[in-house]
This record gives C-alpha cells, structure tokens and sequence, in this order.
C-alpha cells in the first residue's frame, strides 16, 4: 500500500528534516501502523507499507499529518515564516482520513 501527496503550492515551510506522522487503524479501530517517514519543505512525501496479516477486515483509515509542528496555524499568520510578511490562504484543520476497504 502505498500514501502519497504531492508538495503544496503555497510554500509551507516545514524544513529540511521535516517528516510526516502516518497512522493506519483497521476496521475495529485498531491503530496497526504509527510511524513518520521523511516529507520535503513543501509537504509532498510517499510512504510505502505491507498491510499487516493481523489487520482486521473493514472499513479502515489512513491519516497523514506534518509530525512535531503546528500543522494547522488557524491564526492567519505563517508562524514557519517568522519575520516576513506571507499572505495566508484559509485552510480546513480537519484531520485528514483517506478510507480503505481490507478484505480477506
């Protein structure tokens, strides 16, 4: 299975040693993956995983979410950007879930 996104087009800052934290929780809601993989200063990462044998069959998700940083600054200001004056764009601070189906 593969989580992918491409970089963001509004210059997000996250730094050289950014990564970003995926969990994986199968269809009982059991986390079953919770790890962070390497992600680019604007965002874009791929993390590749083996769907464990263990994992319930069902509806599962899959999050994805910048590790250790504000991640969703609701203020208007790019706080990633000390100093400079960034015109904002409004962003959703929903978590982000992408649902799979696993079968057997």
């Amino acid at each position: 299975m593969t989580v992918t996104a491409p970089d963001a087009d509004c210059n997000p800052r996250y730094g050289a040693n950014a990564r970003i934290q995926v969990i994986v929780t199968d269809g009982k809601g059991i986390e079953v993956i919770n790890t962070t993989t390497p992600m680019t200063d604007a965002g874009g990462f791929t993390y590749t995983f083996d769907v464990p044998d263990h994992m319930a069959a069902g509806d599962a998700a899959v999050t994805a979410m910048p590790y250790n940083i504000d991640w969703c600054d609701d203020t208007g200001r790019n706080n990633r950007a000390a100093g400079e004056t960034v015109k904002s764009r409004a962003a959703s601070c929903a978590m982000p879930v992408e649902s799979l189906s696993i079968t057997r």
